[in-house]
Parts: C-alpha cells; sequence; structure tokens
C-alpha cells in the first residue's frame, strides 16, 4: 500500500484534528513528531505528501525541507509546510526551499483539504 501522506507535527492536539480530518477523507497516513524521524520515515514509507511543521524538536522544518531539497532522488515526496510562523520571512523562506504549498495555523479544515488535494493530484517528478 502507497502512503498518502506523512504528517511532521509535535502538538498532539493538532495531530491528532489533522489526522481525522485526512483519514476522513480516505487518505492513509502516518506521523512522526520530529524532524529527524520525518526523514528518516521518509525514506522508510515512501508517501506521496509530507505534511511539515516548522517548528519541530531534533531537526527544525526549514532544515529538513532543506535537506529533502538537497537529495531529490532520497526524498520524493511533495512538501506541504504547516506553521504557526506564518510571517513573510518563513514564507520566502519556505518559497524559496520549494515548498509546495504553505499554511499558517490557524487554519480551517476546508484549507487543508484543498491544498493536500491539489498536492497529491500533481503528478510527481521522479529523478532518475
Amino acid at each position: 500500500m502507497v502512503l498518502d501522506i506523512l504528517i511532521a507535527e509535535d502538538e498532539p492536539a493538532i495531530l491528532e484534528s489533522l489526522e481525522f480530518i485526512l483519514q476522513r477523507k480516505g487518505w492513509s497516513v502516518a506521523a512522526v513528531h520530529d524532524g529527524e524521524a520525518a526523514l528518516e520515515a521518509l525514506v522508510r514509507l515512501q508517501p506521496r505528501l509530507l505534511l511539515l511543521d516548522i517548528m519541530l524538536p531534533r531537526k527544525n522544518g526549514m532544515d529538513v525541507l532543506k535537506t529533502i531539497r538537497a537529495q531529490p532522488d532520497l526524498y520524493q515526496a511533495n512538501v506541504l509546510v504547516l506553521t504557526a510562523r506564518g510571517q513573510r520571512y518563513d514564507r520566502k523562506m519556505a518559497s524559496d526551499l520549494n515548498a509546495d504549498g504553505f499554511i499558517t495555523k490557524p487554519y480551517s479544515n476546508s484549507e487543508v483539504i484543498a491544498e493536500v488535494s491539489r498536492l497529491l493530484s500533481t503528478p510527481q517528478i521522479v529523478a532518475s
């Protein structure tokens, strides 16, 4: 079975909410609680999408995104950044690192569903 979404989020209430709304839409979901675990799970589970919080323990989300973009042959998931830090600087940094999408907390469930739907309907480019 192909995993649709890996969530990297350290806040239990947010993680539970995201898992619920995404699974209710029929997507398969797995979760990790820190950046190092996110990178390991990306390789092991090969999800189609990483829903990535910026403020994570062990390796922050921007460092995770830098690692992913530096090794496209190893990490092939689309990346949707989800963060409470929605300042212009964070958006620019995520954009400069080629994040596929950016959502600021607090978010609406419909906003998350729409962005996840958009990214999962976009064909992925697999490095040769």
